[in-house]
């Protein structure tokens, strides 16, 4: 119980956040509760019955009965909340105290809604938006913490997925998967494997998340009329990125700058570092409750956006830049052990100074409903980079003479020239194109491998065959 004095103190600081006055109990009492969940649902506070707006004690008497139908509206607040409810004397009058803690079990919710205070008010959430911010903010209904009952990750993982985890993590390879999977809190308290752990390490999870995928759109021109490519990637989340940046190196210009006899230094005409950050930002941030969109990357003649389901949460938008808050944060965590993100709320800061060093305008930023990233092309026509994008046949050919001892045969050279012109091509789709069998194919692209010249990058079902020269 507070004392006089403190009571008197909070009286003279007005109404605020934590304090809220009333002259008298209202008639409709429910209106006092809703205010009394509001406080339980932030950080608590006090209701003083008897001051008015101005601050001035009001003398005020509760009668048994109005006490009772305070302490049953109360009652009504679901999980149970236990309130404090006392007189205390200031300067001979009567002031009743409701002190309402903050509550443990959030959310509270009266009369099936959910009530919050934000500054000196008490807001009913209205939205679907505002009521997933809120049981985020709150711990409690994170999309890839709920119990995903039919993937068991000791079938249904991909063995790809986690080795790479592994790898990526620096983890011991003698510690078991099992303890592994504990670590990360893949399971629910009742031991079920959680949505995330589905999604992050499952063999195709779109099967049953057919949204969770990301999609990669080339058009001709600046406007979304003409598409000349469309590719949508599904598996593990880390394949997802994985074949995102493929297939954006495959479309973006890239420049070799040549200094004497040493390697040559790659310059894209975008800094690749700004599309892994995007791409993991939206991987990790997206709201996945939002079944009706995927991840865009979509790249035009003048720019690449990149776009993901869910604006930015309430408390990252009040200061946007400088504080995160993600609506998944075991995916953010699995990220983060493979050393994909680096430090909280650091991803926008990188990726403005990247473009400045690029001498590129900085990305612009678009948070309404999706959220996206906006990152304008500029094309290097300097003369001191060897341009590699329109490389074609001969030219192929004089490169790899000049990477290579040995010289390559007329099919090695067939691959090289279509993976030039259409990357990302898997064994089966190459092979009809040279028109060789499949085992045949193979053993082309095994020498090649071994050459340096070629790379598979992504999923093994899905992933295909890049040129790396």
């Amino acid at each position: 119980m507070l004392n006089t004095e403190t009571i008197q103190s909070l009286i003279d600081s007005g109404e605020g956040y934590n304090v809220e006055f009333k002259v008298r109990v209202p008639s409709k009492v429910r209106e006092l509760t809703e205010e009394i969940c509001a406080f339980a649902n932030a950080d608590g506070g006090y209701l003083l019955i008897g001051v008015d707006d101005n601050g001035q004690v009001v003398d005020t008497n509760l009668e048994n009965d109005k006490r009772s139908a305070i302490q049953g509206s109360i009652s009504e607040i679901s999980p149970a909340l236990h309130c404090e409810l006392y007189s205390v004397n200031i300067v001979n009058k009567t002031v009743w105290v409701i002190d309402v803690p903050s509550g443990k079990d959030k959310p509270y919710i009266f009369s099936g809604s959910i009530y919050v205070r934000e500054g000196a008010n008490s807001q009913k959430l209205r939205t679907a938006e505002e009521m997933r911010s809120f049981f985020q903010e709150c711990n409690k209904i994170f999309f890839d913490h709920i119990p995903c009952h039919w993937f068991n990750i000791y079938t249904d993982a991909d063995e790809q997925m986690i080795k790479d985890f592994r790898t990526e993590a620096k983890l011991s390879p003698s510690t078991p998967d099992k303890q592994i999977f504990e670590n990360l809190e893949l399971f629910t308290e009742n031991g079920t494997a959680k949505n995330g752990a589905a999604m992050f390490f499952g063999k195709q999870p779109e099967r049953k998340f057919p949204h969770a995928t990301t999609r990669c759109v080339l058009f001709k021109g600046t406007n979304k009329v003409y598409i000349i490519d469309d590719k949508t990637f599904g598996g593990s989340l880390y394949q997802q990125y994985l074949q995102a940046i493929a297939w954006l190196e495959s479309k973006l210009q890239v420049a070799y700058k040549i200094e004497g006899t040493g390697p040559r230094e790659e310059i894209w005409e975008i800094p690749l570092t700004v599309f892994k950050e995007a791409i993991i930002n939206a991987l990790s941030h997206r709201d996945y409750y939002e079944q009706g969109a995927s991840i865009m990357i979509e790249m035009f003649d003048d720019r690449v956006e990149i776009s993901n389901p869910g604006g930015l949460l309430p408390v990252v938008a009040k200061d946007f830049g400088h504080k995160s808050m993600t609506r998944n944060p075991l995916i953010f965590s699995l990220f983060t052990r493979m050393h994909l993100v680096e430090r909280v709320a650091s991803g926008i800061p990188r990726m403005q100074e990247a473009m400045r060093e690029a001498n590129l305008p900085e990305p612009e930023f678009h948070t309404e409903g999706m959220f996206t990233a906006v990152f304008k092309r500029q094309i290097s026509n300097s003369a001191n980079y060897d341009t590699v994008n329109g490389i074609v046949n001969g030219i192929v050919n004089d490169i790899v003479n000049d990477i290579v001892n040995d010289t390559i045969n007329e099919n090695e050279q067939a691959i090289l020239n279509l993976l030039v012109t259409t990357p990302g091509l898997n064994a089966s789709e190459i092979s009809k194109h040279i028109n060789k069998s499949l085992r045949t194919t193979m053993r082309y692209i095994k020498i090649l491998q071994d050459k340096g010249l070629i790379k598979f990058k992504g999923a093994p079902k899905t992933g295909g065959y890049y040129i790396l020269i």
